[in-house]
């Protein structure tokens, strides 16, 4: 059997310290825990994000920054859908989890109306974050502030630092259990 109680320890070095006043090194954070062993993914939704912000005046003036990282990890590590929408919800955490080969167990046949008639994105992002947990990972949700759901998949072991880093950025996060 493999070590792995460094998945276990309870430890103040896995939560970073964070400049206050860096919000460029900040999103990189993040974006280091949604792309996990990834770097290069990271790196791209990074430049991404930074070419996207080169007209703004403040890196982290208001919340217009974190609509431009939706748009640089939409898809690729992270989601943003209409909160009717249970079909685009499901395409996008299938794709985010076969990442590290994962396949979601939704519960039910997603084709089955029976199944689906009472379903929402909610509800299937409590499934997803049950589901994901089982595997090391946990599903997030950031408040979109409206008629949609939006998030990130990051370990489960930088819970903590997900929270951290979110409240240093002013991003309201929950679990994907408790979604918005």
């Amino acid at each position: 059997m493999p070590d792995n109680s460094a998945d276990y320890e309870d430890s103040d070095e896995r939560v970073p310290e964070f400049d206050g006043d860096d919000h460029p090194a900040r999103v990189w954070n993040l974006l280091w825990l949604i792309n996990p062993g990834d770097e290069d993914a990271a790196l791209q939704q990074f430049d991404a994000w930074r070419e996207a912000r080169a007209g703004a005046e403040e890196d982290g003036a208001g919340e217009a920054w974190l609509w431009d990282l939706k748009d640089a990890i939409d898809w690729r590590a992270g989601f943003h859908v209409d909160a009717a929408d249970v079909e685009s919800f499901v395409a996008a955490l299938d794709e985010l989890a076969a990442r590290w080969n994962l396949a979601i167990d939704w519960g039910g046949d997603l084709d089955d109306e029976d199944f689906t008639a009472d379903l929402d994105v909610a509800t299937l992002m409590g499934t997803a974050y049950d589901r994901l947990r089982e595997h090391g990972y946990s599903l997030w949700a950031w408040n979109t502030g409206g008629g949609s759901h939006a998030g990130w998949i990051a370990l489960s072991r930088d819970d903590e630092a997900m929270l951290a880093l979110c409240s240093l950025l002013g991003v309201e996060v929950r679990p994907g259990s408790d979604a918005f």
